[in-house]
């Protein structure tokens, strides 16, 4: 367990302080709840939390795997779709007028308000779960894949043309290579965004999931019950985001971050 810790962090002291971190904000939560008595309703104590959990968890972690799925289905298919269309944007001009300003208006707009209309179309099974998280995720990497994409060397694009090398070299071994770095910036917002979005979509036209054991929860006015689910959607969060770090780790130990992020671990 400390192993995976430290691969999934980064290393054994970001390990320990993010450990050291969080259990110092639950004992001064409970000690909190201790001391000041609110309500259950209004704060309850991460005792009651934990022991609420205890008493079924086979639940909970059925519906945190079903949210677990509509959040990577969507994520995927952001990636995919993402890249492929920031690639098109940067070689063509009619895209980056059309769809790049579509994806722009359609960020602007809520995604609550844009959840019933999948609703409607999709029905209420996971197909609108996925389209939502899809849609929050595909903004963020298709902004920062069009510029890792841009954000070439001058001098590499001009001893390329002068040696006539064709576009899909170019595009395969000097542009997604420059892109990497961005395109992981943009994976670790959108993870975090598809998560939202999975979350959503419970919300609009769930009968499974987290977030349909939230809306339960809220509706029978049990906050101990909410609060273990926002507790496992925080766990899973994180876990999410820093499996996408790592990855970035595995794949990019050549760029400045891993190799600055390196030497601060070694020098700690």
């Amino acid at each position: 367990m400390t192993a995976l810790l430290k691969r999934l962090f980064g290393g054994e002291s970001e390990a320990r302080d993010i450990v050291v971190v969080l259990a110092a904000a639950l004992l001064l939560w409970e000690a909190g709840v201790r001391i000041f008595h609110p309500s259950p309703l209004i704060l309850p104590a991460p005792s009651m939390v934990v022991v609420e959990f205890l008493q079924a968890p086979a639940l909970y972690l059925r519906h945190l795997a079903f949210t677990l799925v509509m959040t990577l289905f969507g994520f995927v298919l952001a990636v995919v779709l993402g890249v492929a269309l920031a690639v098109g944007i940067i070689y063509s001009r009619f895209l980056e007028r059309t769809v790049y300003t579509l994806l722009v208006a359609l960020n602007s707009i809520p995604k609550v308000a844009l959840a019933p209309l999948f609703v409607i179309w999709m029905g209420t099974g996971p197909e609108p779960k996925i389209a939502i998280a899809l849609m929050l995720a595909i903004f963020p990497i298709v902004i920062d894949s069009v510029l890792g994409l841009r954000s070439v060397d001058p001098d590499m694009m001009n001893l390329a043309r002068v040696s006539k090398a064709s576009s899909w070299a170019v595009l395969t071994k000097i542009r997604f290579p420059c892109a990497l770095p961005s395109l992981f910036a943009g994976m670790k917002v959108g993870i975090s965004l598809a998560l939202v979005g999975a979350i959503v979509g419970e919300f609009v036209a769930g009968n499974y999931g987290i977030g349909f054991q939230i809306l339960v929860a809220q509706g029978q006015f049990d906050t101990v019950r909410v609060f273990v689910s926002l507790l496992l959607l925080g766990i899973v969060g994180t876990v999410l985001f820093f499996l996408v770090d790592y990855a970035e780790r595995l794949l990019l130990p050549w760029h400045v971050s891993q190799r600055a992020r390196s030497d601060r671990s070694a020098g700690t």
